[in-house]
């Protein structure tokens, strides 16, 4: 029989063979795992539209806890403009505010990165598809697919480079993971907006046929949408089997990087978090310390009882005070915790030490304290200069604290003297204080 006698179902018969074969990633062929589906993936993009979302508030709140527009020595992006729209006043209560919002963020971070790799493995076959455009919304649907992929993949990178204390990319952590994660947030947004409805459909109709059994094929109802393969393998887990195991790695790193965020013995199991594993040292300041009086380059003969003084600036003039200084004026003590942007927290320990605000009437701000500069001894390292707001100075419990569970601060946890102020970054609870400027931030 001539070929030339059916040009036009051998010539399609000849197309779908060319498509089918497996030679380059554009061609269907080529993904052959039976596991792809959009059942599967959209279980795990709904399960990521919460997740993202709640990781991009969270870390907006973090942003707003270090006052960035406060004074430029806390504002780590000065050219955000418009994206800094929603920042607040940062409160003081309650004193776990930033403990919470922040544990959440890293833990919750950490949590989710086996969910955003299987959803990234789910879609790869659609970021080779071709044509790149088939109408104006598929080239927009496109674009914010590149767009989160490559968004998602530098905002987890990046934040899980900070965590570890590791800065192997280029520039500040906090402008690039800042400016990143506005990117990545806004393709997640424009790709939810397409893709969420059809998620949704897929889920519901799960229950209308196998979406979610073994994988072969598409279940009743399951709309294609270009995941599925034309040529499947032989299924050896179930989609269920796969979404479990996407689960047990998310709780495998849940376990392993949330106990720096609780006490006692689940503090241990932190392998994952900055300085896993035992405390450093016991005793009363047994407790974690990010920045070591050696990391910051603060010298011991600097802080002896001889060489060290506070300077404290204000309305009145300048005021130097010595720690036997400090000792005689009255002394307060609180209990607060310590969290830093990593996500590693403290319970609370006992402070105890002279209050911001009566330093602040020392040197004339006899009613209500106005915000104030803190410098510190330290060389090395981001907020060697923090600003804290007047609510965060006039706070009964904000303290330059000498002592911390009944002993004198050790070298590490800021001796001679240090910030602690309910709800804020660690960062801005400033060690190894030297200058107090109050009401000119610079």
């Amino acid at each position: 029989m001539s070929r030339d006698r059916f040009p036009g179902p051998v010539a399609a018969y000849g197309r779908d063979m060319r498509d089918l074969a497996p030679r380059l990633p554009s061609s269907p062929g080529f993904w052959r795992s039976p596991l792809r589906g959009p059942w599967f993936t959209s279980v795990l993009g709904l399960v990521l539209l919460v997740g993202v979302t709640v990781l991009f508030l969270t870390g907006l709140l973090s942003y707003a806890a270090y006052n960035p527009d406060l004074s430029p020595v806390n504002d780590k992006t000065p050219d955000k403009g418009l994206l800094g729209f929603y920042l607040f006043a940062w409160p003081t209560d309650p004193a776990w505010l930033y403990r919470l919002t922040q544990g959440v963020h890293v833990t919750l971070g950490l949590t989710l990165i086996p969910v955003l790799l299987a959803k990234l493995w789910s879609v790869v076959p659609k970021l080779f598809a071709l044509p790149p455009a088939r109408s104006l919304a598929h080239a927009l649907e496109r674009v914010s697919l590149l767009l989160l992929v490559g968004g998602a993949l530098f905002e987890f990178v990046t934040g899980v480079l900070n965590i570890q204390l590791e800065y192997l990319f280029p520039g500040s952590f906090y402008p690039l993971h800042f400016y990143g994660a506005w990117v990545f947030f806004a393709a997640f947004v424009a790709h939810a907006a397409l893709k969420v409805p059809a998620a949704m459909r897929n889920v519901r109709r799960m229950r209308a046929g196998d979406g979610g059994g073994a994988g072969t094929g598409v279940g009743v109802g399951e709309e294609r949408d270009g995941l599925v393969s034309p040529r499947p393998d032989a299924p050896t887990v179930s989609r269920r089997g796969a979404l479990w195991a996407v689960g047990g790695g998310s709780l495998l790193l849940f376990a392993t990087g949330a106990g720096r965020s609780f006490d006692g013995p689940l503090r241990a199991t932190a392998l994952l978090t900055p300085h896993g594993g035992a405390e450093p040292g016991s005793g009363p300041n047994g407790f974690q310390v990010n920045k070591t009086a050696a990391y910051a380059g603060v010298d011991a003969a600097e802080t002896s009882e001889d060489a060290w003084r506070l300077v404290v600036v204000g309305r009145t003039g300048t005021v130097r005070l010595g720690r036997a200084d400090l000792l005689r004026l009255p002394l307060h003590s609180a209990a607060l915790p310590i969290a830093c942007v990593e996500g590693w927290s403290t319970s609370d320990q006992w402070w105890r030490g002279v209050r911001l605000r009566d330093l602040a009437a020392l040197v004339g701000f006899d009613g209500d304290p106005p915000d104030v500069l803190v410098e510190s001894l330290q060389r090395r390292g981001a907020f060697r200069r923090g600003a804290l707001r007047a609510n965060q100075v006039a706070d009964p419990r904000s303290l330059l604290a000498l002592y911390v569970n009944g002993e004198a601060l050790s070298p590490d946890h800021g001796y001679p003297a240090r910030i602690i102020v309910p709800a804020a970054p660690g960062v801005l609870n400033t060690k190894w204080v030297a200058r107090m400027t109050f009401g000119d931030l610079g």
